[in-house]
């Protein structure tokens, strides 16, 4: 185990890799190009740690046309990716959120494929307030008051558990050193807010704009 967990380690501490997977991390998939881009390296350089990292089965490939996109292999990338920043100190973390980029990235963003920052533990709060879920022995679970509650919010249930990973888990965020809330229900609460133009992505950021129905609707249900 030792012997993994430091070829793993060796993998992603890379700086270029590092930055690859942290950019991955918005949720999106992206070109070779695209991530060459990103960490500021030539193409022929970028092919040989993407190469590396869908070796080590952290990242998958898929052609579209001409390009390949790549993207995490499985959330459990993300969310270790996501855990090692809880590693920063807290006084170099504090600096890095001062910066006006980093500022929106803690108040709003997304965690791979969920909510996340100072609004998505806002909302973890708010539903273990509300009682629609409760934490119970370090993790989250959904009560039969909010198996009604997400049913009325336009949460389809049924199809949500019927996904192939964990339904419902509590992410510490590296901002906020707290939880929010990830898995599939985690995932599903992203893309009502994002179809019902609750919240908007941003370019090149995996900071998230709340829009003015968001700043209603996310008030109206979650307090």
């Amino acid at each position: 185990m030792e012997t993994q967990i430091g070829q793993i380690a060796t993998l992603i501490g890379d700086p270029v890799r590092a930055l690859i997977l942290w950019t991955l991390l918005d949720g999106s998939a992206y070109s070779a190009t695209e991530l060459a881009i990103s960490t500021n390296t030539s193409p022929q350089n970028i092919s040989m740690h993407l190469s590396k990292l869908v070796q080590a089965d952290l990242l998958v490939a898929e052609k579209q046309g001409r390009h390949r996109y790549y993207r995490f292999s499985r959330q459990e990338v993300a969310y270790a990716i996501e855990a090692i920043a809880h590693l920063i100190p807290n006084e170099k973390q504090k600096k890095m959120v001062s910066h006006q980029h980093h500022a929106a990235v803690a108040h709003c963003r997304t965690c791979y494929d969920h909510l996340a920052g100072k609004t998505g533990v806002a909302i973890a709060d708010s539903l273990l307030k509300q009682r629609v879920i409760i934490s119970k022995a370090n993790n989250f679970e959904l009560t039969s008051k909010g198996e009604k509650w997400l049913l009325q919010l336009g949460i389809n249930l049924p199809e949500v558990r019927q996904q192939r990973r964990i339904f419902l888990r509590p992410c510490l965020d590296w901002t906020e050193r707290r939880y929010h809330i990830a898995g599939a229900l985690g995932a599903a609460l992203l893309d009502l807010m994002l179809e019902g133009d609750w919240i908007r992505r941003t370019r090149h950021s995996r900071a998230v704009i709340i829009t003015a129905t968001g700043e209603k609707k996310i008030q109206e249900y979650f307090g």
